[in-house]
């Protein structure tokens, strides 16, 4: 195997990226996928700190016994907005920045299928949060928990406007999610450069193709689950309504068969990243690359296998039990695969312990934890002494803190410089990973103990002589440690971005077609396409790839220069999403809302619909 990387560190960083771009109307209409991914990174960064801080609210009430810092009422609030901020918000869209900016480039092309599709994802995405998000500073925010169970949640038991705002704002949501999984789908299907079959499709890009088809598979199940939550609230239907004979596990059954699928939805793109970290900084391909895939496909089919396995305890029966029981054990065949084939990577590897590549073995480490403790809940004994207390948040938090978002640092400090042409600290890169591995395992571990001493999940206070005294100190202090790490990582990103050392196009000596461009890339990607012969193009590639990829390092062209036509910037999308989101809030606020956001959206979507694409002169 050739080690030599194409040698393109250049002294500069490639000054006409976003030239022609500049500015904050260029940010508001923008269609290019690099720039709709660093909106994504900006905002969903800025939701992973506000879920932080409701967090940190959450464990300053149970630092001791009989707390008094929130009411009970608040405390609801907060452990529903926290758990909805994270999933929906942070972590998904954290992963929805890199398959905006990675995707295109690990393949060779120029732009998505559908950029102006892509650029509404966004755009309903912040609208959407942002509707979701207000309402906890007026004191109506959700307060029913991230799983919404009706009927607990029809108006009945819940008659303010805090389940209206939840279940409004997860269906706009949903539309953001299903546009860019359509979008990437046709983009991985059709728009791969010449000799880049699906076998040579890097593991990132795999996972996230995987990804887009559980997102559209899973995501019209919950749809439905709120469409009749919402007639339930607002027009008087009785679909949650037991009294009128509904099934009271109704709702459990659809959002759990939506709610499984999403745990995989939330790490398939963590593990795609660390696919690509651990290869390059043990500068050896993947081991075991088609098991990686065939693994990864069995995970996102056996994900709709196993909702029931949160509902051990509502008594589904013998056979209901045994069957999701043991699908729920299957499952950790395939994701114990790749972390054996992850450690095999490593093994005899030339390793360089960078931040990245820290936080890729520690998702190996801390997500086996969450691994483990998920095997166990495939008993339904087991499960039935577990569910709903301390123990399954201790489980669940190692599994989406210890794997997403450890792998979501790994990619961040792995792809800054292609993001941005300069490179974080990695002196305060690696205080960032072990403050936030001391503080991760001091937060959660130790509610592996409050839970078996039977802390139920949700109280917001509790009696001192219980045992959970010393426990829930101890995640308290682990979680003040955490803000203490994500402090250091927001001074050293944000920092980094404008004096960080600059990177050249492939400081890490990687193999993959992404680092055969400048950094950051110019608007175009590539100034040819490339012609792909392997996996690793720059460790193992022909003469093909080792001349496009020296035509693709060169800087300072711009699309006109190479007459390469690229969609023209548009402020239309933002529009349609803007209707979208002000139709939906005309249920809560005013009638007259639902027709001119129908209006707006209609007229914007027919106006976007009519414009060509690309500029007319070319």
């Amino acid at each position: 195997m050739a080690t030599t990387a194409v040698p393109a560190h250049a002294a500069h960083i490639n000054e006409h990226a976003f030239d022609e771009q500049s500015g904050i109307w260029g940010w508001l209409t923008t269609v290019d996928h690099k720039r709709i991914g660093v909106l994504y990174l900006f905002t969903a960064l800025a939701f992973f700190i506000i879920g932080g801080l409701e967090a940190e609210i959450i464990r300053l009430q149970l630092q001791g016994p009989n707390g008094h810092i929130v009411s009970a009422e608040l405390y609801n609030q907060l452990f529903t907005m926290h758990g909805t901020t994270m999933i929906f918000l942070a972590v998904m869209p954290l992963s929805a920045a890199f398959f905006n900016f990675l995707i295109p480039l690990q393949i060779g092309a120029r732009d998505v299928a559908f950029p102006r599709l892509n650029a509404f994802s966004y755009w309903v995405y912040v609208f959407g949060g942002i509707f979701i998000t207000l309402p906890i500073l007026f004191n109506v925010a959700p307060n029913g928990g991230w799983f919404g169970y009706a009927p607990l949640t029809t108006k009945l038991f819940a008659p303010g406007l805090n389940i209206d705002f939840w279940v409004i704002g997860l269906q706009i949501l949903g539309v953001s999610s299903l546009a860019a999984a359509f979008n990437f789908i046709t983009t991985i299907i059709n728009l791969r450069a010449p000799g880049m079959s699906l076998m040579r499709m890097p593991m990132f890009t795999w996972m996230s193709f995987i990804v887009q088809f559980m997102l559209i598979l899973a995501f019209p199940v919950i749809t439905i689950a709120l469409v009749f939550l919402l007639l339930d609230r607002f027009f008087g239907t009785q679909f949650y309504e037991t009294a009128a004979g509904a099934d009271p596990l109704l709702w459990q059954h659809l959002f759990w068969i939506f709610g499984h699928p999403e745990v995989y939805i939330l790490i398939l793109p963590a593990f795609g990243l660390v696919s690509e970290v651990l290869p390059t900084f043990s500068r050896k391909p993947l081991f075991g690359y088609p098991v990686m895939v065939y693994s990864g496909m069995l995970i996102g089919v056996l994900g709709f296998g196993v909702w029931a396995h949160h509902m051990f305890a509502v008594g589904l029966g013998p056979i209901g039990d045994s069957v999701f029981s043991l699908v729920t054990m299957l499952i950790a065949i395939p994701t114990g695969v790749k972390i054996f084939n992850w450690i095999a990577t490593m093994v005899q590897g030339q390793l360089r312990f960078t931040t990245s590549m820290m936080f890729g073995i520690g998702l190996i480490a801390l997500f086996t934890i969450g691994g483990i403790s998920g095997v166990m809940h495939s008993s339904p004994p087991a499960d039935l002494q577990q569910t709903d207390t301390y123990f399954i948040v201790a489980h669940i938090h190692y599994v989406l803190f210890g794997g997403s978002i450890m792998g979501i640092f790994a990619g961040i400090y792995l792809y800054f410089p292609k993001i941005t042409g300069r490179l974080m600290d990695e002196k305060l890169g690696k205080i960032h990973f072990w403050i936030n591995f001391v503080g991760m395992n001091l937060t959660f571990f130790p509610m592996h103990f409050s839970g078996m001493l039977g802390m139920p999940r949700r109280i917001y206070t509790y009696d001192s002589g219980q045992g959970w005294d010393t426990f829930n100190l101890m995640s308290s202090i682990g979680a003040y440690i955490l803000a203490v790490a994500t402090l250091i990582f927001a001074y050293n990103f944000l920092k980094s971005r404008k004096r960080g050392e600059i990177a050249g196009s492939n400081p890490w000596g990687a193999g993959t077609l992404e680092w055969t461009i400048p950094s950051p890339p110019p608007e175009y990607n590539f100034a040819v396409l490339p012609t792909v012969t392997s996996r690793y193009p720059l460790w193992e590639g022909d003469e093909r790839d080792a001349e496009s990829a020296r035509i693709n390092s060169q800087e300072g062209k711009t699309a006109e220069d190479l007459h390469i036509v690229m969609p023209y910037n548009t402020i239309k999308p933002a529009i349609v999403a803007g209707g979208l989101v002000i139709m939906f809030s005309g249920l809560i606020f005013a009638k007259a809302l639902i027709f001119l956001g129908a209006a707006l959206m209609v007229t914007s979507l027919y106006s976007w619909l009519l414009s060509p694409l690309e500029p007319e002169h070319h």
